[in-house]
C-alpha cells in the first residue's frame, strides 16, 4: 500500500512542478534546492510558493504526528483519520482546481500549493510511523542508495531489491502519469491521487481486522515475525 503513496507523490510532484510554476509538493529536498537558488537570483526561480511549501508540509506533518500520538507501528484508527483526510482534502483540491480559472495562477496557485504540501506531510508522518524499510512515500534517494549499494556488484546480498526497484519505478510511473494528465487538465490527476489514496485507506483499515500480528496481543511474538507481518501487510 505504501508504493501506492509513493505513486502519489510522483503525481503531485509533477502536477506541482510542471503546472505550478516548479513547486514540489511531495519531495521537500526539492524545494529546498529551488528555494536556494531562487535566493541566489536565478532567473524564472519562485521563492514564495517553494518556502510556503516547506512550511505547509512541515505543519502538516506535525498535525498528522499530533493526531497519530503514540500508536506505535501498527496501522490504528487513527491512521485511518489522516488518510482519510488526505483523501478527501485532496478530492476537495480537485473540486477547487476545477472550477477556479486559471488556478495555476497568482494567489490560488500558492493556496493550490500550500494546502496540497499539508495533506502531503500528513501522508508523509503516518507512512513514516509504520517504518516500512525503503519506502518512505516521498523520497527515493535513500532507497536508490539502498539498491545499489547493497546489490550483489557491490557485494551485497540484494536485500529487498524488488521493493526498492518497485519504489523508484513507482515514483517514475507517476511522474509521468501526472504530467500526462496536465495535458488534459489540471484536476484530474488530483482527483487521481485523492482516489488512489482513498483506496489505501479502505484496504488499510480493512486489513487491520486481519492483522496477523493481532495475535500477538495475545501470546508473544518475536520481533523479527512482527515486523515481516507488518512490512507483507503494509507494502
Amino acid at each position: 500500500m505504501l508504493l501506492v503513496l509513493t505513486f502519489s507523490t510522483g503525481m503531485v510532484d509533477a502536477i506541482g512542478y510542471l503546472g505550478f510554476d516548479k513547486v514540489f509538493t511531495g519531495n521537500m529536498t526539492g524545494n529546498v534546492v529551488i528555494l536556494g537558488m531562487g535566493l541566489a537570483g536565478a532567473e524564472d526561480t519562485p521563492v514564495l510558493r517553494p518556502a510556503l511549501a516547506l512550511v505547509f508540509f512541515m505543519v502538516g506533518a506535525a498535525l498528522g504526528g499530533r493526531v497519530l500520538g503514540r500508536i506505535g507501528e501498527e496501522w490504528h484508527m487513527r491512521t485511518t483519520i489522516i488518510f482519510a483526510g488526505v483523501a478527501i482534502g485532496c478530492a476537495g483540491l480537485a473540486v477547487y482546481v476545477a472550477l477556479v480559472p486559471n488556478p495555476e495562477l497568482g494567489l490560488a496557485g500558492t493556496i493550490f500549493t500550500s494546502v496540497l504540501s499539508a495533506l502531503m506531510g500528513a501522508q508523509a508522518a503516518a507512512a513514516r510511523r509504520m517504518k516500512i524499510a525503503d519506502v518512505t512515500t516521498v523520497v527515493v534517494t535513500s532507497t536508490i542508495v539502498g539498491l545499489a549499494s547493497d546489490s550483489r556488484l557491490a557485494g551485497g546480498d540484494s536485500v529487498r531489491w524488488i521493493r526498492r526497484a518497485l519504489a523508484v519505478l513507482l515514483i517514475l510511473i507517476g511522474a509521468i502519469a501526472g504530467a500526462a494528465t496536465l495535458m488534459i487538465n489540471q484536476w484530474i490527476g488530483i482527483a487521481l491521487v485523492a482516489a488512489a489514496i482513498a483506496v489505501v485507506t479502505v484496504i488499510g483499515d480493512r486489513g487491520q481486522e486481519a492483522d496477523p500480528r493481532r495475535g500477538c496481543r495475545l501470546s508473544p511474538c518475536t520481533p523479527d515475525a512482527s515486523s515481516r507481518a507488518r512490512e507483507a501487510q503494509f507494502v
